[in-house]
């Protein structure tokens, strides 16, 4: 029988910025629920840090504060500077809960044992890559010999696939690495960088004011999306009760999943991530960063 998880890991190595543990409390108070009064089991949720960690604590607190209500656990958001040191934090095994990429899942599985539990429903990823609405580019050899913007090196809808489907076009470009889809977008909008790799959640959640300067001129093929994943330690129990009240969000309180871009979520199993593994990423392309300089975020 698996032990009841221990929040240690994740509130010592991984640790929240001031800001953004101010912004979680507000909503929390704000939710008038019992997120941070139980007197049973606390665990952290692990968000895969796409966007800022604000922004991250803004559409996923609440989601988080009725997901413990109706459970009757603690959930602490949790999340990490850059998408590197996510991956260092899932290597270690920091969340009892997560929500990773398809390669992330593919990847810690194998490593750390997180099991997935539900993804997104009817829903396939598909990567992006957008220009400037003033750049003349309409296709990707257009972009030939260009520096192009991706979250980290592992980000599979928003770097791996698109990457991976310019080498196939014999696309010449180098890549720049910065932190995280928002990034991406506000860097080719200031015309840091000629084009960047993104996916259309993100993309759609970007101020009016960033968004409107850029344009999609590329969609990769679709693929499995994020997995929701439980580390072994997590008691069953408590993985059943976020499971269910989860994938009954779209019927209870699907006002909670529109900031995320989602109608509604699916149980799932290990075996929907095999179309990813069947790509046979190679380790040289899409290199876990195991070392980072950050920390892990929770509040």
């Amino acid at each position: 029988m698996r032990q009841q998880s221990k929040p240690g890991i994740a509130n010592t190595a991984c640790t929240i910025s001031f800001a953004v543990l101010v912004a979680a409390i507000a909503l929390s108070v704000g939710s008038n629920n019992s997120y941070g009064k139980t007197a049973g089991t606390t665990i952290s949720f692990g968000i895969v840090p796409q966007q800022s960690a604000t922004r991250l604590a803004q559409v996923w607190v609440p989601l988080l504060n009725y997901l413990g209500k109706r459970t009757n656990i603690t959930i602490r958001f949790a999340t990490a500077k850059d998408i590197p040191t996510f991956e260092e934090c899932l290597a270690k095994g920091a969340y009892d809960v997560a929500y990773m990429n398809p390669y992330h899942y593919t990847t810690f599985s194998h490593t750390a044992g997180y099991r997935a539990f539900a993804r997104q429903k009817n829903k396939k990823l598909k990567g992006l890559i957008v220009v400037r609405k003033s750049d003349s580019a309409t296709n990707l050899k257009d972009l030939d010999g260009s520096k192009i913007a991706f979250p980290s090196p592992a980000a599979f809808g928003a770097s791996v696939i698109p990457r991976a489907e310019l080498q196939a076009k014999g696309v010449s470009f180098t890549p720049v690495y910065v932190r995280s889809h928002d990034s991406v977008y506000r860097a080719v909008s200031a015309g840091i960088m000629r084009a960047g790799g993104g996916v259309g959640r993100t993309f759609g959640n970007m101020p009016p004011e960033i968004r409107s300067k850029l344009k999609v001129i590329y969609r990769t093929l679709g693929y499995t999306p994020h997995a929701f994943a439980t580390h072994p330690r997590l008691a069953k129990a408590s993985a059943n009760a976020i499971a269910s009240t989860l994938t009954q969000l779209d019927r209870t309180e699907p006002k909670l999943l529109k900031p995320l871009g989602m109608k509604a979520i699916q149980l799932a199993s290990d075996r929907d991530w095999n179309d990813i593994r069947a790509l046979g990423l190679k380790k040289a392309q899409t290199k876990i960063i195991t070392k980072s300089q950050g920390k892990c975020r929770s509040g």
